[in-house]
């Protein structure tokens, strides 16, 4: 059992992106096709986080022409190369699977006024 804490605390990334729910993030994603590799961007309001450790992942959703996205990414992937933060949500949910449902400016999340 050590030895799996070992494994598992070695492939934890030392910087994790700070990010909430709610947030407007790009992901950059490492794609390999074939020989080639090539960073593809996704970018989509978060709209869930879940899990710890190794196994923490985050849901990011977009809509695209028309058909709603959604991908779910390892935090501690090697192939997600960066999480860039976009605008701040205010969310008073810690899942918003509602926006499925919605359409349009329904969709949209508020964002965070700093001070």
């Amino acid at each position: 059992m050590d030895a799996l804490k070992t494994i598992a605390a070695s492939s934890i990334k030392s910087e994790k992106p700070q990010f909430a729910i709610g947030d407007t993030v790009r992901v950059a994603v490492n794609i390999r096709e074939g020989e080639r590799e090539r960073i593809q961007m996704f970018e989509g309001t978060v709209i869930a986080k879940r899990g710890s450790g190794v196994a923490e992942t985050f849901t990011v959703r977009r809509v695209s022409y028309g058909v709603g996205v959604e991908r779910v990414f390892p935090v501690n992937s090697p192939n997600v190369t960066k999480v860039e933060i976009i605008r701040r949500g205010k969310v008073r949910r810690s899942k918003l699977y509602y926006l499925r449902d919605r359409v349009g400016k329904a969709a949209k999340v508020k964002e965070a006024i700093k001070k």
